[in-house]
């Protein structure tokens, strides 16, 4: 009557239902958990300079760096069902050329198992901070906030952006390190 084919068939078709929902469940027990933990920023230096931009003939563009302190404890997003972090710090600003400007100035990948207390001294940028003008330079609202996504074993990846960030004032001639 039903051949040995169409037996795996059926047992194969079930058992990827079941595991479809036990996946699903496994999802739902950590889709609305709160992912939010306080973090302190802290910048100790900004320095300015304006370099030139080779993306069009006698540009100059401006160039910023920044040193900062920055502790959180990530300890309480850990659950089962978190593989890794994927931490960044970013800068955001507005100029007159641009309503909303958004530069990542730091990155760390936490993995399960690692150390997820944070606890950063003296910590420079690890990509260049550069803006497509000058817009940099004088600007006395740069927002850093500290950011992370969330790669669960089964489930949706979630972007959450840390409780505390910092505004910091940028000097306004080039070549000047301001201290906080």
């Amino acid at each position: 009557m039903n051949t040995v084919l169409s037996r795996a068939n059926s047992l194969f078709a079930f058992s990827l239902s079941v595991m479809a929902a036990l996946t699903f469940g496994c999802f739902i027990t950590t889709a609305f958990k709160d992912r939010i933990v306080p973090v302190d920023i802290h910048v100790s230096r900004v320095m300015l300079e304006n370099v030139e931009d080779f993306t069009g003939p006698r540009e100059r563009s401006d160039l910023g760096f920044i040193t900062f302190d920055l502790n959180a404890d990530l300890q309480p997003i850990f659950d089962w069902n978190v593989k890794q972090l994927f931490i960044y710090l970013s800068a955001e600003y507005a100029t007159k050329s641009n309503t909303l400007n958004q530069v990542v100035l730091w990155d760390k990948i936490i993995l399960r198992g690692d150390n997820p207390k944070l606890s950063l001294k003296e910590m420079k940028s690890k990509y260049f901070f550069f803006d497509d003008g000058n817009g940099l330079k004088g600007n006395r609202n740069i927002t850093l906030t500290l950011s992370w996504n969330v790669v669960p074993n089964a489930g949706i990846l979630p972007l959450v952006t840390g409780s505390g960030h910092i505004s910091v004032p940028f000097p306004d001639t080039y070549k000047t390190t301001m201290s906080y």
